[in-house]
């Protein structure tokens, strides 16, 4: 009688031997590939609940009162992209958002400050930034082409200055925007301008319509709620960040005097009828982390004590809320 080493398979004869080899390891294969298919299920699982990439951050050190609060430099659009600095930080605030074709300075006039500029204006820039304690961290508006080419000294241009986003109204653009918003890791905010009653091609004013066009693109889409525009289409502000829930990247904030008309004029945050308090308790409790843009366009060559009054306003409502 053969014997085996194996008292499992003691007296059996080598080939039911073999076969019971065959088996236990059959039996060791399928489970290790039951194991590993549901190791896959359930780390599937976890991922679909993750967001689909981490949006860039503002760093702590530029926020106020819970929001990093600061200035588009389009408030100061009589002025040099430097005084455009200058204003910011003298208003109060620690961020700022670029627009193109802002002058680039008193001693160079004649040039423009976008994303054509040189290395030598990018350079003098940054050092007057950290002269003033200023981050810049968004871009618009600008219109993002359909042409990759063009559309990519966009987002060349916001790496460079280590921009969290870029701000468009480009909506046809979007496939590109897409695109180079994944290789640059650079976010885009779709902006609402008023509502063109003549107009039934300018949808972007909507906030249906933003939500429609970035929901099922990459979380980095989202939208540049510009309150005082949505005041002007007759929106209720607050219930336009409701419906954007998740996908507000940035905000050009203005509180306006009357509600519905194209007329009306900026007010210093709290004054006017925006709901300023409002749409700050909606934003903090979306978790939102894109920047506060002063965008005051009243005023225009002495606006910087009312620009410190709405930056002041957001500081103070933030700290007493305790955010």
């Amino acid at each position: 009688m053969w014997k085996s080493r194996d008292k499992r398979v003691e007296g059996r004869s080598p080939v039911s031997h073999d076969r019971h080899i065959q088996n236990y390891m059959r039996t060791k294969i399928f489970a290790k590939a039951g194991l590993a298919a549901l190791f896959l299920s359930v780390s599937a699982s976890l991922l679909s609940t993750l967001p689909c990439a981490a949006a860039p951050e503002i760093p702590a050190e530029y926020k106020q009162g819970g929001f990093a609060i600061g200035c588009q430099a389009y408030t100061f659009n009589r002025y040099t992209v430097f005084e455009a600095i200058e204003k910011t930080a003298s208003a109060g605030g620690r961020v700022i958002e670029f627009y193109p074709g802002q002058k680039f300075s008193k001693e160079e006039p004649t040039l423009k400050w976008d994303h054509n500029a040189t290395p030598e204006m990018f350079e003098k820039v940054k050092a007057h930034l950290d002269k003033y304690k200023i981050r810049p961290v968004n871009y618009g508006v600008v219109g993002i082409p359909s042409d990759e080419t063009e559309a990519r000294k966009i987002f060349e241009f916001a790496k460079k200055n280590g921009l969290r986003a870029v701000t468009t109204e480009s909506d046809k653009s979007i496939d590109i925007i897409e695109k180079l918003v994944k290789e640059y890791d650079v976010m885009v905010a779709f902006h609402n301008h008023p509502k063109r009653p003549n107009d039934a091609s300018y949808k972007v004013w909507d906030p249906n319509y933003i939500l429609s066009l970035v929901k099922d693109r990459d979380e980095r889409i989202g939208a540049c709620a510009d309150i005082g525009h949505w005041v002007r289409s007759g929106l209720k502000p607050v219930d336009c960040l409701k419906i954007l829930k998740g996908r507000v990247v940035s905000s050009h904030m203005k509180d306006l005097t009357e509600f519905g008309k194209n007329s009306a004029h900026d007010l210093p945050y709290g004054l006017g009828v925006s709901d300023i308090k409002g749409v700050l308790d909606e934003l903090h409790a979306q978790g939102f982390a894109g920047n506060i843009s002063v965008e005051y366009e009243h005023n225009w060559e002495t606006s910087v004590p009312e620009v410190a009054q709405c930056i002041g306003f957001v500081r103070g409502y933030g700290t007493a809320k305790n955010w």
